[in-house]
């Protein structure tokens, strides 16, 4: 099944809805690990028996040194400036490490929050720098406290991992958020360029159906009293480009949209005529792909609408042909207003589009204006596409 530049939207949507999700998560995880690791060390003061009061004191330590790492996982703590990070982080440090006068050993789990946090919201060196001279500082408070070198070491040891487990799980809160922000962000730009897509679609369906409706009803309004068998059967073309216009829109808004150069060339050569252009159309392919005849059928009636707008042409030149495994459509008319040379800027944004369809199946698109005051636009694009081109073929048409 092909693709279409919605099922893009769509399923980055679907990724951005599920992104706050994640991100909420993302924050549980780090809260309940934090809180986890605070536990055991409260668990530790209630085993000493140290009194209700220590206990209370622990807790009120305990929240302000948790709510304080908590906060360095959001936007507001990164977008603080330097003096006041360096502010929190010192007041963390104080209550990591002060409670050990009242709480001794049992307070040993806590300095880890606080190098953590250094890792978190210094930049290098300086957070290695504080990293390490906080688990410094746990050696040697521990080392004044016992003396036993392995109790010493596991508590050093322990210092390290918790650091690195609260920095490890706060980076991957982080980045779950700046990915859910870079999602919501693609997801922007996908509408953008589905609506920038819709309305270049919309310019080349309706530009050349509309101006060809004005031209026939002017031509018939004149020919109502001269020529009524004329003017009812230009009725009738202006009745079936009509539904033609309002198939191709439907056609447009389902994401789809397939067009026939052949049913292109018959219907610019019927709206010329009635322009009293004169036309020479020789059409001469081989079989093509369908996304190349898309593409040259929008070539086409993009040129004939810039025709029938923006010249004077009393004669047109349109020109099908293969040469060397490529197919060349030429729209030529003698009513250009421009300098020898220059490019035409008659399409607008609509030659730009057309110019990219071209190259995204290998093909290009050029315009000049000859010094003789013809305007020559010629679309080049392979005959046929190789496989890797099929599926993006489908969508840039």
């Amino acid at each position: 099944m092909d693709q279409t530049p919605s099922d893009d939207s769509n399923r980055i949507n679907d990724d951005v809805r599920t992104g706050p999700t994640a991100s909420r998560l993302a924050r549980v995880v780090v809260a309940t690990v934090v809180t986890g690791l605070s536990l055991v060390a409260l668990l530790n003061i209630i085993e000493t028996a140290q009194g209700p009061r220590a206990v209370v004191l622990a807790l009120v330590a305990m929240s302000g040194l948790l709510s304080l790492q908590l906060f360095f996982l959001t936007d507001r703590a990164r977008r603080l400036p330097g003096s006041a990070r360096l502010g929190l982080l010192v007041a963390q440090s104080l209550l990591g490490f002060l409670p050990f006068l009242v709480f001794g050993q049992s307070w040993v789990g806590m300095p880890g929050f606080v190098a953590g946090s250094f890792l978190l919201m210094l930049a290098p060196p300086r957070s290695v720098v504080a990293f390490a001279a906080t688990v410094f500082g746990t050696l040697v408070i521990q080392s004044a406290m016992t003396t036993e070198v392995l109790l010493v070491a596991y508590t050093t040891v322990s210092t390290v991992l918790t650091g690195l487990i609260v920095y490890g799980l706060s980076q991957m809160s982080i980045l779950v958020r700046e990915l859910h922000a870079t999602r919501t962000e693609l997801a922007r730009l996908a509408v953008i360029r589905e609506r920038l897509r819709f309305s270049r679609d919309l310019h080349d369906l309706l530009g050349y159906s509309l101006s060809a409706v004005t031209l026939k009803s002017e031509l018939t309004r004149r020919l109502m009293v001269r020529n009524p068998t004329r003017a009812l059967a230009e009725l009738d073309d202006i009745l079936g480009i009509s539904r033609q216009a309002l198939a191709d829109v439907r056609q447009l808004a389902s994401g789809y949209r397939d067009m026939s150069l052949g049913d292109e060339a018959r219907s610019a050569r019927s709206v010329l005529a009635a322009a009293d252009i004169q036309v020479r159309m020789e059409i001469d392919h081989p079989a093509l792909p369908q996304a190349v005849s898309t593409v040259l059928a929008t070539v086409l009636r993009e040129g004939i609408t810039n025709l029938l707008r923006h010249s004077r042409a009393r004669n047109c030149e349109v020109l099908v042909t293969e040469q060397g495994g490529r197919v060349l459509l030429t729209i030529a008319n003698d009513g250009a207003d421009q300098g020898p040379g220059l490019p035409s800027e008659h399409g607008g944004s609509g030659l730009r589009n057309l110019s990219d369809r071209a190259g995204a199946l290998g093909g290009r698109l050029v315009t000049c204006c000859s010094p003789d005051g013809w305007f020559r636009l010629r679309a080049e694009l392979p005959v046929s596409l190789p496989a890797a081109l099929e599926a993006p073929a489908q969508l840039a048409s």
